[in-house]
């Protein structure tokens, strides 16, 4: 499956921003879906998965701000980001990986190449 991200960009803090994940070659009922990021100079974090029943998994610092959903029929994943923050900054990444039962593992598989968000303070 391939992913291309869209939706990046500069906002203020506590602004809002919605990142659109359009998969091809393959439909995302399949795979558990999700959403990561990477600030400069930090390790990709994972942000919030979403498994072939619609369970998610959100990270600590997302939750209640963050909301993913995904459109099995439009083969698209979404990422909908409010109450903004500077440490939001970061490139933000779509990524796939086959399910195994269903559900997500450690691990993914296919990763689109990112957007930038940028929040300003």
């Amino acid at each position: 499956v391939r992913l291309e991200e869209s939706g990046g960009g500069s906002v203020q803090a506590g602004g809002s921003l919605k990142l659109s994940c359009v998969a091809s070659g393959d439909t995302v009922r399949r795979y558990c879906m999700g959403w990561f990021r990477q600030a400069p100079g930090k390790e990709r974090e994972r942000l919030i998965t979403i498994d072939t029943f619609g369970t998610t998994y959100y990270a600590d610092s997302v939750e209640g701000r963050f909301t993913i959903s995904k459109d099995n029929d439009a083969n698209t994943l979404s990422l909908q980001m409010d109450s903004l923050k500077p440490v939001d900054t970061a490139m933000y990444y779509c990524a796939a990986a086959a399910a195994i039962g269903g559900l997500c593992g450690r691990g993914m598989d296919y990763w689109g190449k990112g957007t930038l968000v940028t929040i300003s303070s």
